[in-house]
């Protein structure tokens, strides 16, 4: 048996066939591992130092063929992963040739997805087993049937990728591909003429879990320290820290890393660690990580935190499921600890945090690059404060505020409008509804804890609240139903459920908590009463969370939808002229229904009064290219809402969705 690192392009170029095992199972990678494989691929491409990326591993055995021939190897185990890089391979290949690049489209047919010069099944780089064989050499071959099935993990992958490159150019191809080829290191075990593959196989994919980051760096760690030492140390610092943070060990480690100024990879933390312990001493340097071990406990549980005032503004940031803030916040945390921030200094950071996080999260800036934002933020603003004798909040806002920062007018439209409650969007929306909660400063302290939320018009409408919502129901339904205007907090929840207004509003009045007094001069829950409250609940918002950059600074800029003509619209990376905002409408739907075929689907459950295989049911439509009927009957602010509607269902950002206006 041999083994050893190498690149992933030693893999796949060159005259070779990787042959997949009768006892293995199918391709059955999904979207989750796609997503991890599409950030890992997307944090090499922010970071430009080409870091080595642990990709896993790749377990083959030569076979025999003619000397002539292709080599031929058993792919005992890595098959999902090979199979994976060249479909995604192979999007890029046919993105290239769709510009019309024909140059790189073909260097990357025959570099890594054929082998040139052979015939029948010697011709494809990867013998799949007879399940996925037929699929996979379509996509290979860029001859892909439709009506086979749409619903075959090869061709999902291939739709999956397709989508996600659309925003790149020819040119960002080959830095995708120089990233898969030079940057995803694999270990390469090659098994000899006697080893028994079925055995093997079994073996790796056993029930044991397999070796971590935080496990491989146990090991190098230790073996710098002498054996008459290991056991004390190991008894002080290491088995306490892995007591106290169990599972998120490698994350922690990945933090402890990254907080040095270093934008780390969670595959990249041991080849980091590794750089970093030589230059220390390692009874020194595993000291001072259980130091910072004890702060990390801390952030994912604040219940630890003795001080009352900033434990309270720890829940908030744990409550914005953005770990990415991390290495930030563990060196605040430390200055505070060590005396060079105050109390009130580190308190006041968290609130930045938080009031930058949230203001992103309404407007729906993506989040990929927050990673690179906040690796670097401690080392940006400590720089600037020696340079220019600055006071550190006044260098960490007047930072954030060029990075993606919305104005007042931006964040006021997306918060009465952006979908709050579902998926991870819920504990964002319980901190909104509660920091608006005691913003009215009641004088007895209101314990959140058996506190829900409660939409105010239910999710399920029954016969009563279609009547009360009048002919649009299903507009107002679909458009507000998950807005903050129709939310509350309660803790009559299983109580109120789907109940008529005027009881609910009975309940509300009765709460005892300050944000639902407004309801006491409601007499009716309709689009026009949502809004209204939207509006209210929104202009307090702007105080909890107001902007704090440099008011002259030119920031982010949104016009205002109504009364305007769109002109263009791009959407992911493509440029389509538009007249009407019912073009906009059109085209982002066809856009999205090419990219996601199978979930696009599932909108006609979701959105019934916009969309409708029967034309019958709407009232002034327009049809897509699959055959799906939308309504265009709608105001324009009505198909902003709805387009922004669709992109959170396909978790696409601003930046995938863009629309330039007449002046």
């Amino acid at each position: 048996m041999q083994a050893g690192e190498t690149i992933l392009r030693d893999i796949i170029q060159g005259e070779k066939q990787y042959i997949i095992p009768l006892f293995q199972r199918p391709y059955s990678w999904g979207k989750s591992q796609w997503e991890q494989l599409w950030n890992d691929i997307m944090e090499l491409w922010e970071s430009d130092t080409n870091s080595p990326h642990f990709f896993g591993s790749i377990v083959t055995m030569q076979i025999e063929s003619s000397p002539e021939g292709v080599s031929k190897f058993l792919l005992i185990d890595g098959q999902q992963r090979l199979t994976t890089i060249l479909i995604f391979l192979a999007t890029l290949r046919d993105k290239a040739k769709t510009n019309n690049n024909n140059k790189l489209s073909q260097e990357i047919n025959d570099k890594y997805l054929i082998n040139a010069y052979e015939e029948g099944d010697n011709f494809y780089k990867v013998l799949p087993t007879q399940i996925d064989r037929q699929f996979f050499y379509q996509i290979i071959t860029n001859d892909r049937i439709e009506s086979k099935s749409s619903k075959n993990y090869i061709y999902q992958c291939y739709d999956f990728f397709a989508r996600k490159i659309k925003r790149f150019s020819d040119n960002e191809y080959k830095k995708l591909i120089n990233i898969i080829g030079a940057c995803l290191i694999v270990i390469s075990i090659v098994l000899g003429k006697d080893d028994n593959p079925y055995l093997v196989f079994e073996s790796l994919n056993a029930k044991g879990q397999p070796l971590t980051q935080a496990d491989l760096i146990r090991n190098y760690l230790f073996m710098g320290i002498s054996n008459h030492k290991q056991d004390k140390i190991y008894q002080q610092y290491w088995l306490p820290m892995e007591n106290l943070l169990g599972d998120n060990l490698t994350d922690f480690m990945r933090h402890y890393l990254t907080k040095k100024g270093k934008d780390v990879k969670i595959n990249e933390v041991y080849f980091e660690l590794k750089e970093q312990a030589i230059k220390d001493n390692v009874s020194d340097y595993l000291k001072d990580i259980y130091k910072f071990a004890n702060y990390y406990a801390i952030f994912l549980n604040p219940q630890q935190e003795k001080n009352l005032k900033v434990r309270k503004y720890l829940k908030r940031i744990k409550s914005l499921d953005i770990k990415t803030v991390y290495p930030f916040l563990l060196n605040c945390y430390d200055d505070w600890q060590q005396n060079r921030l105050t109390e009130t200094d580190f308190i006041d950071i968290c609130k930045i945090v938080e009031n930058f996080i949230i203001r992103r999260f309404v407007c729906n800036v993506q989040t990929r690059g927050l990673n690179r934002i906040f690796s670097i933020l401690y080392s940006q603003v400590t720089k600037n404060i020696d340079l220019k004798n600055m006071n550190f909040l006044e260098e960490l806002k007047r930072h954030l505020q060029t990075q993606d920062y919305p104005l007042d007018d931006e964040f006021r439209e997306n918060i009465k409008q952006v979908k709050l409650y579902g998926s991870n969007r819920t504990e964002k929306a319980r901190l909104i509804l509660e920091s608006i909660e005691e913003f009215f400063g009641h004088k007895e302290m209101v314990s959140f804890d058996n506190l829900t939320i409660e939409h105010i018009m239910p999710q399920k409408l029954n016969e009563w609240w279609k009547n009360h919502l009048g002919e649009d129901y299903e507009i107002t339904h679909d458009l507000l139903l998950h807005s903050l205007g129709n939310l509350t907090l309660t803790a009559y929840n299983s109580e109120l459920s789907n109940d008529i207004f005027p009881n609910k509003q009975r309940e509300l009045i009765n709460s005892h908590l300050e944000v639902n007094k407004y309801f006491q001069n409601v007499f009716n829950w309709r689009r026009e009463t949502i809004e209204n409250r939207g509006e209210e609940l929104a202009n307090i918002a702007l105080q909890i969370w107001h902007y704090f950059g440099d008011k002259n600074y030119k920031g982010r800029v949104r016009k205002g939808v109504t009364g305007s003509t769109p002109k263009s619209l791009i959407i992911l990376n493509d440029e389509y002229s538009v007249k009407t905002w019912r073009d906009v409408l059109e085209i982002t739907l066809n856009t999205i229904a090419e990219v996601e075929t199978e979930k696009f689907e599932e909108l006609l459950l979701t959105f019934p009064r916009f969309l409708s295989k029967n034309k019958g049911d709407l009232r002034s439509t327009r049809q897509l290219k699959n055959g799906i009927f939308v309504e265009v009957q709608l105001s324009a602010q009505d198909i902003y809402s709805f387009c922004e509607k669709i992109l959170e269902e396909f978790d696409l950002s601003r930046e995938d969705w863009q629309i330039n206006l007449e002046d």
